[in-house]
Formats: C-alpha cells, sequence, structure tokens
C-alpha cells in the first residue's frame, strides 16, 4: 500500500511525535546552556549573572526606560529587580536618573563601563548565532524565528515587537 503524501505547509507539523517534541524541548535547553555560557564566564568575574545581564540588555536597547518597564519587561518583581540594579548602580554599570516631568520615575541609563560590558556580552552571543545562523542557512534561520515568535505568549509577542519597532 503506498504511502500518503505529507501534507503541504507547516500542517506537517501537527503530527510530531511525543519523542520529536522531546527532542525539541532538550535542545532548546541545550542550545540556551551554550547561548548563556559566555556572558556567564564574562559575569562571574563581576560577581553578577543572568538577571544582571538581561537588565543590562534591556536598557541598552531601551536607554531612558523607566523602573517599572524594565519590570514588565523581564517580568519580574520590584524587589527582584532593585537587588539587581542596585548592584549594577553600585558597579558603575547603570546610572538612575529622576524624571524630568515625574520626578519619582527613574529613568535609566548605561554609563560608559556598562555599555563596553554590554558589548562585550552582546559581542559573544552575536558570534555564536552568527556561526549556528551560517551553519543552518537562511531558511532554517527565518524557520526558527517563527517558532520561537509562536512560542510567546501575547504579551511577551507585543512587548517584543514593541522593542523590535515592529509595534503597530
Amino acid at each position: 500500500m503506498a504511502e500518503a503524501p505529507a501534507p503541504q505547509g507547516g500542517s506537517s507539523l501537527l503530527f510530531l511525535t511525543d519523542e520529536q517534541l522531546r527532542k525539541g524541548i532538550e535542545a532548546m535547553f541545550f542550545a540556551y546552556r551554550g547561548f548563556t555560557a559566555d556572558p556567564d564566564r564574562i559575569l562571574e568575574g563581576r560577581e553578577m549573572g543572568r538577571a544582571h545581564h538581561r537588565a543590562i540588555h534591556f536598557i541598552h536597547r531601551s536607554p531612558g526606560t523607566t523602573v517599572s518597564n524594565l519590570m514588565a519587561l523581564l517580568g519580574v518583581t520590584k524587589q527582584s529587580l532593585n537587588r539587581v540594579l542596585r548592584a549594577l548602580i553600585a558597579a558603575g554599570l547603570v546610572e538612575a536618573r529622576v524624571g524630568r516631568r515625574d520626578r519619582r520615575e527613574r529613568h535609566l541609563h548605561l554609563t560608559e563601563e556598562g555599555a563596553r560590558l554590554e558589548r562585550e556580552l552582546s559581542d559573544a552571543q552575536r558570534e555564536r548565532m552568527r556561526a549556528a545562523y551560517r551553519t543552518a542557512g537562511p531558511v532554517a534561520v527565518a524557520g526558527f524565528r517563527q517558532v520561537l515568535e509562536a512560542m510567546m505568549d501575547d504579551e511577551s509577542r507585543r512587548q517584543y515587537e514593541a522593542l523590535a519597532g515592529r509595534s503597530g
């Protein structure tokens, strides 16, 4: 008996087995470990970790962002973010400026040293991404981004699109 042709387009993805999904989940875990390894090593010498890296990344992407905005972007509590920000400010990597319109607001900016550290962290990750993208090719790169975007909940997707300048 002839085997039925595979469905066209993305519909064939509806028939993934639990084993195929498990392999994808494990690949994500190991890829994330690789993706964060270089920044982890860089930050280890400063007694900082991934929470500090995430804050530095998003302050760089949105200079002048408020503490409230950063809290929402990172999905963390005020208490948790305050611990991270205190360490970054004490290390001379971030400065909090009083808001011009609302003096209760604190607008976050990287210092020169913070910008240097952000470049070092991002360069390491960009190089890993660039090598992986070259190996995978343009079709896989586009598909990978589609998968990541499809995994985002509505609020995360809105934040991602706004950050990417594609909201509207």
